[in-house]
């Protein structure tokens, strides 16, 4: 047994981020989401520390690709509202497949992240694009196979 162990905390200053890549294409959207979740949180780093936000930049390609299992596609409806009385709309998923692709991977992505005052920075860096051409090629992300 140690006597002297010491439970590491990381600081905001010691926190290093990278450029991560998925392809959202031919990939169940369950296996996708829990993918950029981990990254975005930095969980998976042996310097994870619950109240510091210490994840990476996820660049998502191919959104409208993903797969759904089930009747999913006709099943599974999105709400927004607009704030006004009766301002309420709902699309399935195949409406929100053809016009706004992006947004299956943001929502499923956004409920898994943790409830808490991180949440929306998180989601800040969390970029997707419908097609296979996306604009940061610049920050050279490194791609991640989704299992």
């Amino acid at each position: 047994m140690a006597i002297n162990a010491k439970t590491y905390s990381q600081k905001p200053s010691e926190v290093t981020r990278r450029w991560i890549l998925i392809d959202a294409a031919d990939a169940p959207l369950g296996r996708v989401a829990t993918q950029i979740a981990k990254h975005l949180i930095g969980k998976y780093k042996p310097t994870y520390t619950a109240h510091i936000d210490g994840g990476d930049y996820v660049v998502v390609i191919n959104a409208a690709n993903t797969v759904v299992t089930g009747d999913k596609e006709t099943g599974k409806v999105y709400y927004r509202h607009s704030g006004f009385p009766g301002g309420i709309k709902d699309a399935t998923l195949s409406e929100v497949r053809t016009k706004h692709p992006e947004r299956i991977i943001t929502a499923a992505v956004k409920g898994m992240l943790p409830k808490n005052k991180l949440a929306a920075e998180r989601m800040k860096r969390l970029r997707v694009f419908p097609g296979a051409e996306h604009t940061h090629a610049a920050q050279t992300p490194e791609k991640v196979e989704v299992k």
